[in-house]
């Protein structure tokens, strides 16, 4: 699944604006809390801040959901900074007037980073470490009553920030799993199809050759005819198979789903008739290049595009006055436009959107084909697919 653009600004926007108060915090660090001077002198002061460096180059960067490079970096990290910490508390009386904000804001991060994408085995280590990090940092700072204090205010932080990251990793996965479900679901219509058709085509030919028993003992010469379009139909059933056959492969397929009549590119004219009667905006369809020999994977996929194009005009455009469907054929594509004049309605509170986006994206890609959803030029919204005639299924 192609990430949210907006999404992936904000996520930019957020890791800039902490990076920006641990700019703050470090500051404050080198100018109010004798950082530099404190136990270790300039070189452990040096180690503090590369601590905290390393803290956000720790979550920082993107990473892979179920990582082990992540809490395997946080365990050390984490490590490295109670070794800080421990060594700070014992051998020194003259404690630091503050043991490191900007560190303490990067680690809560790494606490965060960690319950969203860690694996889980190592998640838990990690976050035992980091979370014990975190706790024990202001004993940097003394070990005065208000600085265990500090230290108890940073472990419910740890606790939220690690509630935060399961939160967030629990509605990533929830969407995850209504995505493959989704993308299950057409590669099963898919194949539903696909099915359908070799079904039809297959009584056409024991029908054909049935028909050819008689024309052989009237007429020789259209036993000929007979048996060409007996040919030509067991190789597109044959072809037909094979794609279906490709497209069960998928372990997330249901083949005992139950059958579904086939439409295709020649029932779009009834589809679009059926949506304006039904009270939408007044629908057009253009049709350019014939629409004989389409494949019928590729029509019925043409077909399912522009069902969800109209249903989605119908649930969240407003003001749509018209609704044009642009059909043509060239040589080697099928090309398919649904653009219509309104506007995208906002999205209601706790409305789950954009999964009849993902199952058009998998039915389309499952014949080689692309497809793109967006704002038109000229206003209103656009859908467009492209198909190859000569379309293979990518299994």
């Amino acid at each position: 699944m192609q990430p949210n653009p907006n999404r992936l600004v904000l996520l930019r926007l957020g890791q800039i604006s902490a990076l920006g108060i641990m700019a703050i915090l470090g500051l404050i660090d080198v100018s109010q809390g004798r950082l530099l001077t404190g136990p270790g002198g300039e070189a452990g002061g040096l180690i503090r801040i590369l601590l905290a460096i390393g803290a956000a180059a720790v979550w920082l960067p993107g990473h892979k959901q179920n990582s082990t490079v992540l809490p395997k970096a946080a365990i050390w990290l984490s490590l490295a900074s109670m070794t800080v910490t421990f060594t700070v508390g014992v051998t020194n009386s003259d404690y630091a007037a503050t043991w490191g904000l900007a560190e303490s804001l990067a680690l809560l991060g790494v606490m965060l980073v960690v319950a969203r994408r860690a694996a889980p085995g190592w998640a838990v280590a990690a976050v035992i470490t980091t979370g014990a990090a975190v706790s024990f940092l202001p004993l940097r700072g003394g070990r005065g009553a208000e600085y265990v204090i500090f230290g108890l205010i940073q472990a419910l932080a740890a606790a939220a920030a690690l509630g935060i990251g399961l939160y967030l990793r629990i509605l990533e996965s929830s969407r995850q799993r209504a995505v493959d479900a989704v993308r299950a679901e057409q590669r099963a219509e898919f194949a539903r199809d696909l099915h359908d058709f070799i079904a039809h085509h297959v009584t056409g030919i024991v029908v054909q050759a049935q028909g050819a028993r008689f024309i052989a003992e009237q007429d020789p010469k259209r036993v000929l005819l007979a048996l060409e379009q007996i040919e030509a139909a067991g190789a597109e059933t044959m072809a037909s198979m094979r794609r279906m056959v490709g497209v069960l492969r998928d372990p997330q397929t249901k083949p005992d789903a139950p059958l579904a009549p086939v439409s295709g590119v020649g029932e779009l004219g009834q589809l679009i008739d059926q949506f304006t009667a039904a009270g939408g905006p007044h629908g057009r369809l253009h049709l350019d290049g014939t629409i004989d020999g389409i494949p019928v994977e590729v029509s019925t996929s043409a077909y399912r595009v522009v069902m969800e194009a109209l249903t989605n005009v119908r649930q969240h455009a407003v003001g749509t006055r018209v609704v044009d469907v642009w059909v043509r054929r060239t040589p080697e594509w099928l090309l398919v436009r649904v653009a219509n004049d309104g506007t995208a309605r906002p999205a209601r509170p706790g409305e789950r959107s954009g999964y009849g986006l993902v199952g058009l994206t998998e039915r389309v890609r499952a014949v080689d084909g692309r497809i793109s959803a967006g704002p038109g030029i000229e206003g209103g919204w656009v859908v467009d697919a492209a198909f190859p005639l000569n379309a293979k299924v990518v299994s």
